[in-house]
């Protein structure tokens, strides 16, 4: 059966490995980028690896949260159903910059925005619709202070801690719909795939792309993680596992979870 299935950072790495397979496979696909030239260019790729292709492309830049949330309305306008939200785009590297809403580009792209599109797109996912969150296996405490934008951080630094508090909130809220849907998991995909994020963090090529995609197209239509809302599947292992501990640490969730909610206020 056709999903319906939305892809953010789908322009390349693992976001465009995993866009190839699903329209190879005939389901229909919500592409996200933040840049037009190369959103054209992915659109001109797909239909050449499959033909019948069928998708859709959405401009925005998710380091803002006007614009997360100006994406979340055109497609709650356009669709009245989304099967899978894949909530890929991340930023390792940022030369300390900061965001519209002064905050750490890591924690704005890697936690916040993900958080706000999932909460905003809510309306259009069902109880057996999926979220899939990449995480990774960088994964360290969150200092709330730099979550908040008050305090700077290596790139390193933000990048573990956006990728945990992005999995504690996978599974607070995973946990929360547990029994009403949407599934909600964290995966991390696979240490040091060949993605641009890896090449320009720490020089190097990396490792073929397919098992993160293969992994994101698994969780999105499998049965074996039909009934995994709230855990975390760690793609180095090849298993569900246990993330950070902070992850079960009912204080330091809370914290991660009221200071989310206090900055999309």
């Amino acid at each position: 059966m056709q999903k319906k299935i939305l892809i953010t950072g789908a322009t390349d790495g693992i976001g465009f490995a995993t866009a190839k397979m699903l329209v190879k496979q005939g389901h229909y696909v919500l592409l996200h980028g933040r840049d037009a030239n190369k959103l054209k260019k992915i659109e001109s790729a797909l239909l050449k690896h499959a033909e019948t292709a069928q998708f859709e492309s959405y401009l925005a830049d998710l380091s803002s949260i006007a614009n997360v949330k100006l994406l979340a309305k055109t497609l709650k306008e356009k669709h009245q159903h989304l099967d899978i939200l894949i909530n890929n785009a991340g930023v390792y590297s940022s030369n300390n910059e900061i965001s519209a809403d002064n905050l750490a580009l890591q924690f704005a792209v890697n936690t916040i925005a993900p958080f706000i599109l999932t909460g905003a797109l809510l309306p259009i996912l069902n109880k057996d619709s999926r979220v899939l969150n990449l995480s990774s296996a960088a994964q360290s405490s969150v200092n709330i202070d730099a979550l908040n934008g008050l305090q700077q951080l290596t790139d390193g630094e933000a990048y573990a801690q956006s990728k945990l508090a992005l999995t504690i909130w996978s599974r607070v809220l995973g946990l929360k719909y547990k029994t009403t849907g949407p599934t909600i998991i964290a995966i991390n995909p696979k240490s040091l795939l060949g993605s641009k994020m890896v090449k320009d963090a720490f020089g190097i090529t990396g490792s073929d792309l397919s098992p993160g995609a293969e992994v994101l197209c698994q969780a999105s239509l499998c049965n074996a993680f039909a009934n995994a809302s709230g855990l975390y599947f760690d793609n180095d292992q090849e298993k569900f596992s246990d993330p950070h501990p902070d992850a079960f640490d009912d204080e330091k969730c809370q914290a991660v979870m009221e200071a989310l909610d206090a900055i999309i206020i």
